[in-house]
This record gives structure tokens, sequence and C-alpha cells, in this order.
């Protein structure tokens, strides 16, 4: 076996290009229910023999920490590199620079080479991208201590200049990066891909290495590990190229050379040279294997500022502590006394001083600069210091929130203060942390999408030309929920199975090659995106700890938030809630219309209005309460304090739902409840006998067994495993004591028997705890996620309109989201007023007792335009006409935007049909630019000097039909204002049962998130209702059946439909009858992202009240005086030829310029004014030469 070290591969981490897996998720072979971790490139290098490797991604260090820490648990050495974009210079960023890149590969000798491959992987991200990340010789002989560099592939310069024939070229570009690294540092690189290009370069590599004094080493290129793979590796091409298998693409590899050779092939490859793979030991020989450590402890920046004076962080953050608690209860009396000493020990102990000013800082900085900030977020909450320091609004002493759950001597893990930010004003936190800290220090976190069960069927069935209904067929048998494996849904047994695709599989010969290549790429990075949240504060330059990257402007990490917390960086979790931000602008509404300043400090959580506005359901937009479940639930609960709340929320969650029952009746019954102990009256009378916290649990083992709340914490999280040997030995120290396994203190726990509770009943308690603790909630979470739905709710009980005009503003540029709240106000008797660009703010606005229609909220209104359109309004008054409107804003509108601001209404108060401001806006609009640019000119014409005293008006058209009004509101302001196609339909016999307002229902996640999830009992569910065709498309089956997709929309909303062949061939025509329907039909929900109904009836919807009347449209006499400008007698026959084809009452006058003289004359033919008239004579004259002038 001949010895040979892989110097350049590509692993998966070179997105979408390398297909090398380091790390595999696939299901436990012994248990379909499980998954197993495997090292795909680790188990290949082991069978080839191979003690060591280099990783050598694209441009990038993504895979770096993953690769050491399965080759070291491998016993096999890493060597991290990277294949660098080498330009001649990285700041050059022109069009004529783009291909003019080289690759380079280098590799890390010890740890000072790593930390330079980090600086310049960092600088060719954050300095040099420009498409690629790309560095330059120059940067790379300021940091080329510690490194080897290889001359890389033919991408490589010296490769490159050697195919164009430039020998001496190319050995002078060797011999410069020779002379960058240390003697012996730098190779010749050799490869041999039965490529015609390899064969050319290979000799003449050779002869420079001699000529120059360097030594030749052989390498593959390696981009999958088995030579079978190469069809799975262009595959992967092929999505990143966005073409298809049958295409001819240059990046695509030519042979199928590019895998993991043993050594053996390498040197029968390289026979001629064996010099180039004795190298490759040298190489690895220089490396040392163990500088890299993958788990560091944390790193804390040291915290100062100038009010501290000489005080350390300790002293500081207890000054602060004590003088906030004072602050907030008015006193301190030994309770508080005693739990601030406890905590400010505790913390001290564990090395989080700093942390916690650090927490505060930004806090503090946010509040100072009127940014919302959340009462509190997880564990953190049950801190008093975070109480009187700020961090967190909610008193843990009145709601019984423990510290342990969130620190503990016992349990010594880096706290994580997660903080709720105003979503619009985040990134000013951020930028004050940079301020702060310097730009070098602090960086937000980066995020890889990989490649999802449905995402690759599709796309690979894409690549391979197959239809996309078909696939889409396909992946719909996928289970939505969780996050599936492709060879678990074919797995019996596998909790995510799925009968009818393992029917596909086993059926289909076309669908089985799909899912099998498919099966092969699921998992793998896909693209990089930014964490949503997390932000890096290091006391040095982050940098020397990780790589850096870019996402679009901002500056990110490398590594993910998993691996940054792992090198011990800070990590920050900085938060954007919607909620903030909703509750913010209705404080500001409700001040700017009421004059009215809300504050919940002093307002207290206690009003019992508000309790009995969440006890009747009415929680539209309430935070966390706006699911029908949820709404349902609180109906039953009748919650009259916020304690209530808090439980009802923590319940309502897959798990402890089935225990909603209990908890109602013991609501109810509260006397009837009973404990097992009379210890756990005072831990769960306020959630009636149930255990539905797991501050909870870690009471009863306090007050029960003697734990400590730190090793109650341990015991809690070791019962979540559910593991059985670690259930029975957190039972047996329950019971009789001992000391708990990971308790850093060694405390011995007395147990329940020793406290004098018998053996029966401790058994019976700990069978309790097991029952509810798997489900149990964080309090401390719940309460302060709490804080913000009584709040929400309050203003819904006092200001409606007020808030949820704040609600829809902060949800503007989603038309669906708009239609939905402004549906309830009118539900609620609030009117929804049109658009008005002399009324409407940028927003939605009060008016009254009304709402106005915010110009922002139209389509193709753009915020600088509308801003400047606002400013304009706000110091010159309201616009008279549209030609004012022009006149003044000319420039900053364009016609789009014109355009949908009169479908949208937003020009009515012009006072013509929004027929004739279409049919009039883009000649005005036209003339007005060009008066512009003559006054600009200081060009006049005669002709506009003779009608300069009359002002340029409209085409007076017949307003458009309701039906056209309507559709043209839909389609830019995303709902019907002036009325709705049904209006006039009533479902009168009763028949219907559904709606689409139905189909959606609001649920919070386990962090009290609320998110829209579909209705999952509607699932096949036959349903009838009355609706609208609002999109369909014929298509014609494999079999050449017609069937039909499209959508059909109620008043509520609309719905994705299917009609299939069957049913499409009785009733496909009244797709096109352009008139209300009733529709039968299936809910399908096997795509979660797109409910559909399939269609399997059709009928016309007659009403009585609904006759359409079409009245004839009738001519109006025109008050104007239509202009032209000819130049010759042929010109002027021209246009009485247009001017007889439309006659009317309108005048038509010349300004006939001939021989340097001017004179005005009128047409005997008079003419109708309309569009038709105007643009024939524009084609005749030019847009310039033909005014219609209305008369005052």
């Amino acid at each position: 076996m001949t010895d040979f070290v892989h110097l350049h591969l590509h692993t998966e981490y070179s997105l979408l290009d390398g297909a090398v897996r380091l790390l595999q998720v696939a299901p436990d072979p012994n248990d379909p229910k499980k998954t197993i971790k495997t090292h795909p490139l680790c188990d290949a290098l082991k069978a080839r023999g191979m003690d060591a490797v280099a990783i050598t991604d694209h441009g990038n260090m993504y895979g770096v920490h993953t690769f050491v820490s399965v080759l070291r648990q491998d016993g096999i050495k890493p060597i991290i590199g990277e294949e660098f974009y080498v330009a001649d210079d990285m700041y050059a960023k022109t069009a004529d620079v783009l291909k003019q890149r080289y690759h380079l590969i280098l590799l890390a000798k010890n740890m000072t080479g790593y930390k330079n491959l980090m600086k310049l992987s960092s600088l060719a991200f954050v300095d040099g991208f420009y498409m690629k990340p790309r560095i330059d010789l120059k940067h790379i002989r300021e940091y080329s201590e510690g490194l080897i560099c290889l001359s890389a592939c033919l991408a490589g310069k010296v490769p490159h200049l050697l195919l164009q024939g430039k020998y001496e070229e190319a050995k002078a570009a060797a011999i410069e990066m020779r002379d960058i690294f240390e003697p012996g540092d730098f190779y010749i690189e050799l490869q041999d891909h039965r490529l015609q290009e390899d064969k050319i370069v290979l000799n003449p590599l050779c002869q420079i290495a001699r000529e120059i004094g360097v030594k030749v080493v052989a390498t593959n290129d390696v981009h999958y590990i088995e030579k079978e793979e190469a069809d799975i590796q262009d595959t992967m091409m092929c999505i990143t190229l966005g073409c298809k298998k049958s295409e001819i693409n240059g990046a695509r590899f030519e042979t199928d050379e590019f895998y993991l050779k043993s050594g053996d092939e390498m040197a029968e490859l390289f026979g001629w040279c064996p010099e180039a793979i004795a190298t490759t030991r040298e190489i690895a020989d220089k490396v040392d294997g163990d500088y890299f450590i993958t788990k560091h402890a944390s790193i804390i920046p040291k915290y100062t500022n100038e009010e501290m004076g000489d005080r350390d962080e300790a002293q500081y953050l207890r000054d602060l502590a004590y003088e906030g608690v004072k602050r907030k209860y008015g006193y301190i009396n030994d309770e508080i006394t005693k739990r601030l000493e406890y905590e400010l020990g505790v913390i001290h102990k564990c090395g989080f001083d700093g942390y916690f000013l650090i927490v505060w800082d930004y806090v503090h900085a946010a509040q100072q600069m009127g940014i919302p900030v959340g009462p509190g977020r997880g564990s953190g909450c049950g801190s008093i210091v975070a109480y009187g320091i700020g961090i967190t609004d909610i008193d843990p002493l009145k709601y019984q929130l423990l510290f342990e759950r969130f620190l503990s001597e016992e349990r010594v893990s880096m706290p994580d203060f997660d903080v709720d930010f105003c979503f619009v004003r985040r990134q000013e936190i951020i930028d004050y942390c940079i301020k702060k800290y310097g730009k070098d220090n602090v960086s937000q976190i980066i995020a890889y999408s990989t490649m999802t069960a449905k995402a690759v069927v599709k796309d690979v069935a894409r690549v391979l030309d197959v239809p996309y209904n078909e696939a889409a067929n396909w992946v719909k048998e996928i289970p939505a929920m969780g996050k599936p494996l492709l060879p678990q849904v074919l797995t019996e047994g596998s909790d995510f199975y799925s009968e009818d695709f393992k029917k596909i599989y086993d059926n289909n010969p076309t669908a089985k090659n799909v899912i099998d290549i498919a099966m092969k790429l699921e998992g793998m990075p896909r693209q990089t995106s930014m964490h949503a949240a997390g932000v890096v504060i290091c006391a040095d330059p982050i940098v020397e700890h990780c790589a850096l990257s870019r996402n679009g402007p901002i500056v990110t990490t490398q590594f993910d938030k998993v691996i940054v917390e792992e090198l011990g960086l800070l990590k920050m979790d900085f938060l954007g809630l919607k909620t903030l931000t909703d509750i913010d602008e209705a404080l500001k509404l409700i001040k700017a219309d009421k004059g009215i300043d809300l504050d919940f400090h002093k307002l207290g959580y206690e009003d019992h209005k508000v309790y009995e506005l969440i006890a009747s359901g009415d929680c539209e937009a309430v935070f966390q309460l706006e699911s029908g479940g949820m709404k349902k639930f609180m109906a039953q609960l009748q919650p009259d304090n916020l304690e209530d709340v808090v439980a009802g929320i923590s319940m309502y969650r897959p798990g402890p739902m089935q225990f909603i029952d209990l908890f109602l009746e013991g609501k109810r019954h509260p006397d009837q409840v009973q404990y097992a102990h009379p210890l756990l009256k005072e831990i769960l009378e306020n959630t009636y006998g149930c255990i539905v916290y797991q501050e909870q649990v870690m009471q009863i083992a306090q007050k029960i067994a003697g734990f400590s709340f730190g090793g109650a914490d341990i015991m809690r999280r070791a019962i979540a495993k559910k593991k059985l040997a670690v259930l029975e030995q957190q039972r047996d120290i329950f019971l009789h004591g001992g000391k708990l396994e990971g308790d850093k203190t060694g405390k011995y726990v007395p147990g329940a028997v020793a406290n004098g509770v018998s053996e029966e009943i401790a058994n019976h308690l700990f069978d309790q705890i097991l029952k509810f603790a798997s489900y149990a909630f964080n309090k401390s979470h719940a309460a302060a996620y709490t804080f913000l739905t009584y709040q929400t709710a309050y203003l819904k009980c006092y200001y409606p309109t007020h808030f949820i005009v704040a609600v829809v503003n902060n949800r503007i540029t989603n038309a669906d989201e708009v239609k939905h709240y402004m549906n309830y106000l009118r539900r609620t008797g609030v009117k929804t007023l049109s658009p008005d660009i002399n009324r409407s703010q940028k927003n939605f606005s009060i008016e009254g007792e009304n709402v106005r229609y915010g110009l922002m909220g139209i389509k193709n209104v753009g915020e600088q335009a509308m801003e400047y359109v606002l400013s304009e309004r706000a110091q010159n008054g309201p616009f008279k006409d549209i030609r004012d409107f022009l006149d003044r804003c000319a420039g900053q509108v364009n016609k789009r935007m014109i355009e949908s601001l009169i479908k949208g209404g937003a020009l009515d108060s012009f006072g013509k049909t929004r027929a004739t401001l279409m049919a009039s806006y883009e000649r005005i609009m036209d003339t007005v630019l060009a008066d512009k640019k003559n006054k600009l000119s200081g060009q006049m014409s005669l002709f506009d000097e003779l009608i300069e005293d009359e002002e340029i008006k409209y085409t007076e058209t017949e307003e458009y039909p309701k039906s056209d009004i309507l559709k043209y509101e839909k389609e830019v302001l995303g709902m019907y204002l002036s009325g709705h196609p049904l209006d006039d339909y009533r479902d009168d016999k009763h028949e219907f049962d559904f709606d689409t307002s139905m189909l959606f229902v609001e649920e919070a996640d386990e962090d009290g998130n609320v998110n829209m999830a579909v209705d999952k009992n509607l699932e096949n569910k036959q349903v009838k209702f009355g609706c609208i065709v609002s999109s369909a498309e014929k298509k014609v089956t494999s079999k050449q059946q017609k069937f039909a997709v499209g959508r059909v929309e109620d008043r509520s909303g609309s719905i994705a439909f299917s009609m299939y062949p069957r049913a499409y061939e009785k009733y496909g025509e009244l797709l096109l009858a352009d008139a209300p329907l009733k529709v039968v039909g299936k809910i399908d929900l096997r795509d979660e992202s797109e409910p559909k109904i399939s269609i399997e009836k059709l009928e016309l919807w007659k009403n009585s009240d609904a006759e359409v009347k079409h009245a004839e449209p009738t001519a109006k006499k025109s008050n104007g005086i239509l202009y032209v400008l000819v130049f010759n007698n042929v010109e002027k026959d021209m246009v009485a030829d247009v001017l007889a084809m439309h006659p009317g009452n309108t005048p038509c006058q010349a300004q006939v310029k001939q021989n340097g003289v001017s004179k005005l004359m009128e047409f005997s033919q008079r003419v109708e004014i309309c569009p038709d008239l105007l643009s024939r004579l524009e084609d005749v004259l030019g847009v310039n030469r033909v005014k219609y002038v209305e008369r005052k």
C-alpha cells in the first residue's frame, strides 16, 4: 500500500461543487426512529490506509472545525488549508478584472499559519470580494509565515500561463510565489485527471520546478469520494449552474477522475515521478496536527465605562444591582438582600460579572435611544440581578422564578440572555456595539441552508428534466412536519415513514432514480445566509479566533453559531420582535390622536376588563393568543389574572395539552384539587395541582428530597433525556439520596425518605414528575412573554383601532396580513377609507372613527418617492389636480407608480373618473416633462405661447365597470375597498360550510413565537363554499387528459385549486365564466406551505340580489379644445383624416407653421376626445405636438 496524503480536497463546504461528506446524518439501522452520524470521508480514508488529509475548500474555511473534529475522532491527522482566488489587485472591482483571478492552495503548518490563513480568508471576503472572495500576492506576502503553498490546479496562474505557451512568464510567476514563503514551503503541484490540458503542462511544470529549485507534489483535485459518485457531483453542479444534464456547460467536469484515489492508484498515475508521491508525506509531516483546539473556555471582553471609575466589574455590578432593586421595589428587605447576595456570589464565582454588564450596557443604551426592549426572554428572567439592573422587567420574587434555572454553581455553563428589540431598530443596537467594542471585535454570525428532503428531490428532478408537476406530486407525500430524511420517509417503522412515497419509489423507475440521487445530496450545505439574531462580541479582533465572511454589506463569521460558542466566543442574541414594534407604534398613535401617555409600569397588569377580553376569545392580534385553538382555550379557561394566562400559554402546546382538562377542572373547582403531599400545595396551587413549569419540578425536588435548586435543575435535565438507566438512577437519588452526576459542587442529596416522606409517596411523586416533566415549560420565559400578551390585550381592549392600525403598519408590505386585519376592523364596524394623495399618510392612519389607507400599502409605490410626495404636500399644500401633482413631483414618480395610485383610488379626490385619469396621465406626464425640459433649455415654441393661458386637462372617459374597479383595487391594494365581487351574493340556502378564513390558525411554538399554521383538522375534508376564480391555467397530463390549476377567492382570502381530468371534463368551462361559483371539493394539506382544494364540482352561483346593471355609456359634452401643431399641408390633411374617424362636439385648432409664418386655424370637423383619437394623432405628429386643453 503506497504512502500517500491527499492535499487538495473539496468537501461539501465548497458549496454545491465539492461532494466529499465530512458528517452525514443517517437512520439508525437498528432503530428506524433514531438517527446516527457517519463520517464518510474518514471511513474512506481508513479503508485506503491513509492517516492524514487536507481540506482545501474554494475560497472559504466554513468546514474547518467540523473537518478537524471528525478526523480527530477517527485518529486521522487534519491539515487545514484553503484554495484561494488570487487577483492581481484585490481592491480592483471592475468588469474587466472579473475573470483575472487564479487558484492557489495554502496549508497551515502551525497555529501561526492557521491565524494567517484566517486573516487572508477574512481579507478576501471583507475587502476583496467581487463575485468571489479574492486575495492578492501583496497580502499573502504579508501573512505568509507558517504557510505552505501549492501552485494549484489548471486554474492556477503557473499552469494557466503554460497553457497559453508563456513558459518564461509561468516561470517568473513561480519564482515570485517561491520567494514569498519560507525556503522549501512552495511546491509545484502536479495533477492528472486524464485531461488533455493536464498532459500538456506536466512536463513544463516539472522543468520549472527543477530550474527554480523547488519540489513537485502530486495531488488529485478531489471533489467526491468514490469514482461512481462522479454523476452525483455532476448533478450537484447542474443544480448550482441552473442547467439540465442534457445541456453542455463548460464548468462541469469532463472526466470521472476527481475522486479520492488510493495511494496505489496515485503511485501508478505518477510512476514516472515518484518524488511527487513522496512529497505528500513530507508536507504532511511538516504540519503540526494538534494546534487546532476545537473547544475553548469562554472569552468574555472586560467591561469598562467612564462611570466605573476605579471600581472593578464585580463592584460595579453590585452597585447597579442594589440601586436598581431599591428603585424598583422601593425598599430592600432581608428576602431581597439574601437573593441578591446569593446571585451576585454565584455570578462572580462563575466569572460572569462582565457578561451581565455587557448585556446591561446595550439594553440600557437601547432604552436611552428610545428603542423598545422586551421585558425578558428565557430563563434569565429568573435573576433578581438582571431585574434590578434592567436587563429584564419581570419580578422573579413575585412570580417565583428561579435563578438556578439560568445559572448555578452545580452546572457552570455560559449564561444566555436573549434580548428582544423592536425589529425595525434592531440594527441600531448592533451598530452601537460596533462603535463601543470596535468594528473588528463585533460580527454577526453565518448560517448554512442545507438541501432538505423536498427541495433536493425537486432540484434533482429539474436537472434530470422530469416535469415539474410530476416531481411536485412526489414530494407532496413527504411529511411536512419536522425535518424528515428521505431514507426515514422510505423506512417502515420510522416516525416519518410515508407509505405513498414508498409506493412511488418502488413502482416508478424515474422517481427511484431521482430519489436515489437526492439521498446522496440531502443535507449538504446549499448556500450561506445570516443567523437571525446572533452577534459575536469579542475582547480582541474576531479574526484571531475565527475567519470572517460577508452577507451583502454585513460582516459575519465563517463558522455557525454552534461552532462559535465552542470556540468560546461570546454570542449574544439580538432578536427582532414585531410585537414590541406593534406596541410602540400603538402608543405613539394613541398619544398623537388622544394626547394620552400610557405607561404599563404605572398601569400594572391587573385590569379585569383586559382579562374579560381575553376570556371572550376576541384575541385577534393579541400576542400568543391569536390562534383559533388558543382563543377557544382562553374562553374555556376564563383567566382572571396573569398567572392563569401564563399557565394557559404554557399548557397549550403538544404534550401538555393532554392535561388541559385536569387543569380546567382545577381552575373551576380549586377546593377539590388533591395534593400527594402537603408541601406540594404551595408549589402547585397556582396551576391547580398540575406540574406546568420546569421551575415547579425543581421546587418539588428541593422541598421533598432536599436537592439544591442547581442540583434539581441537573435532575430535571437528566429526566428530559428519557433514558431508562438515567431515570432509575434519578429515582434512587430522589428517594434515598446520593450524589448527582454532573454536579460540580459534589453536594450530597439527602433524599425524600430522609426528609420524612414515605417511600410510597416519594415514588408516587417521582412518577408525577416523570409524567409532567417532559412537557414542563420554562416559566421565566412564559411569564415574560405573557407581559407582552397582556399589553397587547390592554391596547386591544381600550384602543382597538389604534392597536390594529399599528399592527397593520408593521406588516404593510404583506398584502395578506393587511387584508386579514382590515377585514377584522370592518367586522367591528370600522370603515377603511380609500387611499387619498391629499389625505393619506405614508402608513395607515386614524381619521375620526375610521382608518385611512396608507400610501405605502399601494403596490409599486416606492418609499423614497412617497416621502418626497408627502414632504412636497406638507410644504406647499394639497395637490389640485393630476397636472399639479405631476408638475410638483416630476422626476420623483414614475408611470407605474401613477398607474397604481389611480387604480387604488388615491387620485379620486381630483374629481375625475379613474378611467379618465388612466386615459390622460401618460400624455400629461410627457407634456410636463417636455415643458420642464424646454424651460430648462430656454426654448418655447409659438405653439406653446398661443395656448399658454390654457391648462392641459383630461381626456374625459366613462368610469370603468364596477368589476374592473374592484379588479384594479385588488391588484394594487391586495384587497377590495369600494366593494367586493361577492357583495350582492348571499348563502340564502345555508349551503356553505367553509370559507378561506378557516384555513389558517395562529399557533405558538415552545418559545412563545406566534406563527401561522394550517388547521390540520381540515385535511381531506369535503367542503362547500362560494367564490370567484382569481386565476386558472389549463394543463395536460402525460396521457393527454386536460386538467386545471389556479386560485379561487372568497371575501376572506384565497386558496389554490386543482381540478383533475374527470371534474375538468364536466365543469372546466365554468372556470372561464367570470362569474361567482359554488364549489364542492376536498381540502388537500399535503403541502402545508400551500393548502389546496381539489375541486370535484362547480356550479354558477345565482342570486336574486345580484342583478348586474349595465348602463349604456353616454357621451359627455366636452368643454375643451384640441390643439395640434402642423408644418405642412400633408400633415394637415393627415390630421383631418384622423379627425373624421372620431366625430363629436370638441373643436380642434391647428397652429400651422409655413415659410417662417405661424397662424392659428380651426378644422371644420369636431371630434369626440378618446384615447384612440389622441393615440392616432400622436402617431402622426408626435407626442409634443398634440394637446387637449379643457376650458376653465
